[in-house]
């Protein structure tokens, strides 16, 4: 009989958690305990060689160290392999009939300036104009008032204003609008342009080994929160964008594709109409 604590590739698993120390966090030790099980799982499966380990160290390694204020790589990783929307979507589920939840992305700011309904966010003279209206509504149809809509795009070169401060005006393509007693909302921004995520590092060899592109399809964010509800992070998708079914970071959801029409009358060149539908924290699915 083997004794116990010795490591063999039979026993890795109990072996490796064993070792944990009594009055470990209950959650802790649930989480490392699985991590583990799967991990070495992983490397069974594929029956994983020295030199395929040396390279993943060496990617990991290359990925931290690209990371810095401004950039996220490790999240960047997470998002293209779907673990951010799986993530996201464990712990946002929502009951029948509620705006679907999708990843928050790394270019919203607090502080966007509060702005009348109907006010122009594009401030760079760039892109093809477009009225976002909608309503903001509960599970039975009925407008809240009082709902925070944090919106947010990439101009016309699919470029955020925070990626290019010294070119963009500040807070272009961003605004805050608050809901009045009918739950609506509208403003004027652009039509929005799909664009690369960051393709120059780790993650962007990745996906070139995996023959896979690094663009997402064209989207304007939205954050919405109001009192007695819960919070919405969403996106809505450009309706025939070329890239709605292999979005790099994989946040399309169907519900999310919104019509973009043709403005036939009005200031603007094209039109999105898109109801928003808030759940209360006791909605659950």
């Amino acid at each position: 009989m083997e004794e116990i604590g010795y490591f063999t590739e039979e026993n890795s698993v109990d072996t490796v958690n064993a070792r944990m120390g009594a009055g470990v966090n209950p959650r802790l030790a649930q989480v490392m305990a699985s991590l583990v099980r799967h991990l070495h799982s992983f490397a069974r499966d594929v029956e994983l060689t020295q030199q395929e380990w040396e390279y993943a160290i060496g990617f990991l390694t290359r990925t931290g160290q690209i990371c810095s204020a401004e950039r996220q790589e490790f999240i960047l990783l997470s998002d293209t392999l779907g673990l951010s929307m799986l993530v996201d979507a464990i712990n946002n589920r929502r009951p029948d009939g509620a705006t679907e939840n999708t990843v928050f992305g790394p270019f919203h700011v607090e502080g966007a300036p509060v702005r009348q309904m109907g006010d122009l966010i594009c401030f760079d003279g760039k892109g093809e104009s477009c009225l976002f209206q909608g309503r903001v509504l509960d599970l039975q149809g009925k407008p809240i008032e009082g709902a925070r809509i944090d919106v947010w795009s990439d101009n016309a070169d699919g470029y955020y204003d925070v990626q290019q401060p010294d070119i963009q005006p500040k807070w272009n393509n961003r605004g805050v609008f608050i809901t009045g007693a009918d739950g609506c909302y509208s403003f004027v921004g652009i039509k929005p342009v799909s664009y690369p995520i960051p393709d120059d590092g780790p993650v962007g060899e990745m996906l070139a080994h995996l023959g896979r592109h690094p663009y997402r399809p064209a989207h304007m964010h939205y954050m919405i929160r109001a009192e007695g509800f819960q919070k919405l992070v969403t996106h809505t998708f450009v309706g025939g964008d070329d890239y709605l079914v292999s979005d790099a970071v994989f946040g399309v959801k169907k519900s999310l594709v919104a019509p973009f029409e043709k403005a036939e009358s009005g200031k603007t060149l094209w039109r999105s109409d898109f109801d928003f539908v808030l759940a209360r924290p006791t909605e659950t699915k």
